[in-house]
């Protein structure tokens, strides 16, 4: 069953005036969206963009896929996107594996309502539990604290794992 959220967020436009109000949409990711993904991407460096069609086609040609792909629309455009899998061999454990928004959009909320929807989602699935890997080096800062301040707890850290001094952060949700 795939569905949609809208939500409405102030812009950062005016940041103090309520009156403009900017409309995020999350729903499942189409294909018409690529391109505008591909840009997200090119301005996160997340992963190569070109990476993302193949990523993406699984999903968008079977119905019976179990990944999960959102986007979110800001002013009917795609700013974002999240990408999640159940995780094998495990009961009701799900790993988000991307979360991107574009740069200018970011600390807009669009990352913190996709985040939300996959954990509504998968909660009303039955599902237990959602992580999230990211890494410890300086640069991912600012993706450790989205996560913390989203509720998500760092459950794990494995030394030296991407890198020589970049160890994976594993952080942990309960969606009971």
């Amino acid at each position: 069953m795939r569905a949609e959220t809208r939500h409405a967020k102030p812009s950062r436009r005016d940041g103090d005036n309520l009156k403009d109000m900017e409309v995020m949409k999350i729903r499942p990711t189409e294909e018409g969206d690529i391109t505008a993904l591909q840009q997200v991407l090119e301005g996160t460096d997340l992963f190569p963009a070109q990476m993302l069609p193949e990523m993406l086609s699984g999903f968008l040609l079977q119905d019976e896929s179990r990944d999960i792909w959102l986007t979110c629309e800001a002013s009917s455009r795609p700013v974002g996107f999240c990408y999640a899998v159940p995780e094998q061999l495990a009961d009701g454990a799900w790993n988000m594996l991307a979360i991107a928004v574009l740069p200018s959009k970011q600390g807009g909320g669009c990352g913190g309502a996709m985040a939300r929807h996959l954990e509504g989602m998968l909660a009303a699935r039955g599902q237990r539990i959602l992580i999230a890997d990211t890494s410890g080096v300086e640069v991912f800062a600012q993706a450790r604290a989205f996560y913390r301040k989203n509720g998500y707890v760092e459950e794990a850290r494995i030394r030296d794992f991407w890198a020589a001094g970049d160890d994976k952060i594993v952080f942990w949700k309960s969606l009971g």
